[in-house]
């Protein structure tokens, strides 16, 4: 067989593989769309109290906003913790306005700025622990909205004592500009959809930050979060000391919001780079694999390949067809954002091509360097 022919047949096998995942993915995320029914909540007084755990930096978009959906929850107990590590953090005018309005709430600010590790997040989350006054445990991202059930839908599962931690998947909500809509479509058409084929196949590797419910017994036998003190993926790897128990993670039905606020090009390619370098720190095998999801780049290179043989467009049109549903299903008014698709793509496929030279990410104004363990250093100058 001449190289031509090779090419071709090479072609022919990456755009087929990438038509059959853009398909898998737009069933997966159908799927989990078609999941009407809702898990058994706790019913009247047997619901648990439970304490919800927010660290915060910073007065990030629609904060406010973000902290009344926790507050306004239909259940009959709950403590909501906020974690500051600054006095003059510019969250903490939010959260007094917080505390002011639902003063009926237990509602507890904690200001310390201890440091434990490296994640800064986690060294919040420790100085917050010994303010809980709860059982049962949530620990929330600063950026999410939730609908007023959301304590019930997610405490749900954990009254089964084989169930060791809840975690919710997420959308992406852009605030106005392009670089917000880039970034959102990265959770809601790329990342998130993955998150839901791996579901299927019985995966449950997938623990989000967003949210992550768990008893305290749980996290104190798991190891606790000094584990995750110097760990970028601190979610992750919560997950796998939960797993290690023997335990179970449940991927809820319950969808929350987050915002997405991208100021700038450098802002959305820094941001993006840290999660992809993230999911690249905790799966490098299954991370190399990853150039299949990126649709429409790798199909229109098979396509190329095979020199545009009629298989190769048949297969080419699928991938734009399940490509087209993955978009439109998110926002029914995509057609008027059509050509942000392959833009989106392009940009992804770049980032991660980029991200394989360089072991460093941006969090927060700092910079990182990220070992093969997934373990967090500074990296100063």
């Amino acid at each position: 067989m001449t190289i031509s022919g090779l090419l071709a047949g090479l072609g022919l096998v990456l755009a087929g593989a990438t038509a059959g995942y853009a398909v898998l993915a737009a069933v997966a995320v159908a799927l989990a769309a078609a999941r009407w029914r809702r898990p058994p909540s706790y019913d009247g007084p047997s619901r648990p109290a439970v304490t919800v755990l927010k660290p915060l930096c910073g007065n990030e978009f629609e904060l406010y906003e973000q902290l009344c959906s926790v507050c306004a929850q239909d259940y009959p107990q709950f403590q909501l913790i906020i974690g500051l590590q600054n006095p003059g953090d510019t969250a903490l005018p939010a959260v007094r306005r917080v505390q002011q309005q639902f003063g009926a709430l237990d509602i507890d600010c904690v200001i310390d700025a201890s440091r434990h590790g490296v994640n800064a997040k986690v060294s919040n989350l420790i100085n917050m622990l010994s303010r809980c006054r709860h059982e049962l445990l949530i620990i929330a991202d600063s950026d999410i909205v939730v609908p007023p059930d959301y304590l019930a839908r997610v405490l749900a599962p954990l009254a089964d004592p084989q169930v060791g931690l809840v975690t919710c998947p997420y959308a992406g909500r852009a605030r106005a500009g392009l670089w917000s809509g880039l970034g959102a479509q990265f959770i809601n058409e790329w990342f998130m959809p993955s998150v839901r084929v791996s579901a299927l196949f019985g995966s449950q590797a997938f623990v989000s930050g967003a949210t992550m419910a768990l008893r305290r017994e749980v996290l104190e036998r798991s190891g606790g979060l000094e584990q995750l003190a110097n760990q970028l993926a601190d979610d992750y790897k919560l997950g796998l000391q939960v797993r290690g128990l023997g335990l179970r993670i449940v991927l809820s039905d319950l969808c929350v919001e987050t915002m997405v606020d991208e100021p700038s090009l450098t802002a959305l390619w820094e941001h993006t780079l840290r999660w992809l370098r993230t999911i690249r720190s905790v799966r490098p095998w299954g991370y190399a694999c990853l150039f299949i999801t990126f649709s429409l780049p790798m199909v229109v290179l098979g396509t190329a390949l095979a020199r545009f043989q009629p298989i190769a467009l048949i297969l080419l049109g699928i991938t734009l067809g399940a490509r087209l549903v993955l978009h439109l299903r998110r926002h029914p008014g995509g057609w008027r954002r059509l050509g942000l698709v392959p833009l989106h793509d392009a940009l992804l496929f770049a980032l991660w091509s980029w991200s394989f030279l360089g072991c460093e990410v941006s969090w927060r104004q700092e910079r990182f360097g990220v070992d093969r363990d997934g373990s967090l250093r500074r990296v100063h100058g």
